[in-house]
């Protein structure tokens, strides 16, 4: 990680700021999966019924889904626009590896 200069002469810090329009979006959305998570494992320690379960689960994850993929969006609009304009092949890389490890 850390700072590296471009053949442009500026410096950016790598993985660029990260204080995009969606923030607050994605961490309300990260909130409601916690919290949904955390229904989930009462209903475990409840004893509920393992459909029931399952069922939550596979909601939880669809939502942890859909916040990669605006968290994925974004990124790709933003960073790797520039990292494109800018021949950071680094930072592309770096997405290939994290989409590899999300299409698991």
């Amino acid at each position: 990680m850390g700072e590296h200069t471009h053949e442009h002469g500026h410096t950016h810090t790598h993985g660029h700021a990260h204080t995009h329009e969606n923030k607050k979006a994605v961490l309300n959305r990260m909130a409601r999966i916690i919290g949904h998570m955390q229904s989930v494992k009462t209903m475990i320690e409840n004893d509920r019924d393992c459909s029931e379960v399952l069922i939550q689960l596979s909601a939880v994850q669809s939502a942890v889904n859909s916040v990669s993929k605006v968290i994925l969006k974004e990124h790709m609009s933003t960073c790797i626009v520039e990292a494109i304009r800018e021949g950071d092949m680094e930072t592309i890389e770096e997405l290939n590896d994290a989409i590899d490890k999300m299409m698991k």
